[in-house]
């Protein structure tokens, strides 16, 4: 990303070639020429970099300098000063600026010296983003409910365990994966997180992904190929939606819980991998084995350990936090700087149910953080429609009210629900759903 840069010098002349330079170079220039003007445009933008002249019409640069600092402290700052000051541009490297320059200002110097500020921008981006990752992963993970301390509590014991398989329950969009890759730093694993995504593998490919095949097994394979069992040797193997997995592969996958061996599609030897299995799913497996969709006995022996994930709606005092921490993550992914919700929006947050969890929660950010330019965020996608907490209907109703019903008729009346909340995106009710579009098609019952 260009550089921007903020010119403040009320000299004209100087500062109609400074500009021209710089652009040249590649940065984004804007100038004032008073405090008062660089007061105003930093409440419009936040530069990364800005020049500041000490003598202007209305005030002393360096006067205004901590004030600066306060209001943007990644910003970084070159002092002009007149020439033989030193005083000033000692007492300007103590206030926080990185460096100076004389005048008059030579051209060649201004822009050498806006190249190496131009580096240490990006060196403080670089540390923001890693920090803003490692304190977004801190408040995933240092919940305010107790519903989720009790899980994390969990987890901590689970991860004494050498191999035994865990199975995640929830609601889709929990943060199913973070527990799982939280349980994975836990064990401190020195092999890799390997996540599959058991719904979106086609049936005729789920096994070679799975366990590999050998050269010549069936007409295209071409090569031998390691399977993700393999792979996560050592590490962690995350199966969600592992209730989507086919009945015929589920019996090998029992083998390989109970015995640490696989075979290859088409070969003859048998190979073992150390791979801690966590399963996941937002299904009740108990109906799907009495369904006969899931073997019983690879339901007990996945569910060694049973971790239930509560919906957001059970934890509201982990909204908040859980938001900000987003926001972080995404303000880094999208090159923006912070920002802050409002008041309007904290108590949108608050009211709203998330029917889609953590995962719809984010997409609302995210969406939030590209239509809203400003240093606020408002949140007005929660403010009217269907998304407004005292208006949308209870997703669970019609499960714990009336007659039992199948299954699948439940599930249907769900996605047909996140579609609503959606407005009709399919896409992105079943990104919010967690699911395939197949599958997403599939449960609407329109495939």
């Amino acid at each position: 990303m260009s550089t921007s840069l903020l010119l403040v010098d009320d000299d004209r002349t100087f500062s109609s070639l400074a500009s021209s330079v710089l652009k040249a170079e590649g940065f984004l220039v804007r100038t004032a020429r008073s405090l008062h003007e660089t007061r105003a445009a930093l409440a419009r933008e936040s530069p990364d970099l800005v020049i500041l002249d000490r003598r202007l019409p209305d005030g002393d640069g360096l006067s205004f300098l901590p004030e600066l600092r306060a209001q943007l402290p990644g910003t970084v700052v070159l002092m002009v000063t007149a020439h033989g000051d030193i005083a000033s541009a000692v007492e300007a490297i103590k206030q926080g600026a990185l460096d100076y320059l004389s005048k008059p200002v030579e051209l060649d110097d201004l822009v050498l010296r806006a190249r190496r500020a131009a580096q240490d921008v990006q060196l403080y981006e670089r540390l923001r983003q890693a920090e803003s990752a490692l304190e977004g992963r801190r408040r995933l993970l240092a919940p305010r409910s107790p519903l989720m301390q009790q899980t994390i509590q969990m987890l901590e014991r689970i991860a004494t365990s050498p191999r035994s398989p865990v199975l995640l329950l929830g609601e889709t969009g929990v943060g199913k994966e973070v527990i799982a890759r939280h349980l994975h730093v836990l064990r401190k694993e020195q092999g890799p997180f390997v996540h599959v995504n058991c719904a979106a593998l086609p049936d005729a490919l789920v096994e070679s992904e799975l366990f590999g095949h050998e050269r010549g097994s069936f007409t295209d394979a071409r090569t031998a190929k390691r399977g993700l069992v393999e792979v996560a040797d050592g590490g962690l193997l995350f199966l969600d939606e592992v209730g989507e997995l086919p009945l015929a592969l589920q019996a090998k996958l029992l083998t390989f819980l109970d015995k640490g061996a696989f075979r290859r599609i088409g070969g003859s030897s048998e190979l073992t991998s150390s791979a801690r299995v966590v399963a996941a799913t937002n299904r009740d497996l108990t109906q799907e084995v009495a369904a006969g969709r899931f073997r019983e006995d690879l339901y007990f022996r996945l569910s060694v350990f049973k971790v239930e994930v509560p919906p957001l709606r059970a934890r509201r005092e982990d909204v908040l936090p859980l938001a900000e921490s987003l926001v972080a993550e995404l303000c880094a992914e999208l090159g923006r700087r912070p920002v802050v919700f409002s008041a309007a929006a904290r108590e949108r947050l608050e009211r709203y149910p998330f029917p889609g969890n953590v995962r719809e929660l984010r997409n609302i950010l995210e969406r939030s953080l590209v239509l809203e330019t400003g240093s606020t965020l408002e949140l007005e996608a929660l403010a009217t429609g269907p998304r407004n907490a005292s208006s949308a209907p209870d997703p669970t109703a019609f499960v714990v009210s009336g007659p039992p019903r199948p299954l699948e008729e439940v599930e249907r009346l769900y996605v047909r629900h996140v579609l609503e909340l959606m407005e009709g995106r399919r896409m992105d009710a079943a990104r919010v759903l967690g699911i395939s579009y197949p599958t997403f098609l599939r449960r609407l019952g329109e495939e």
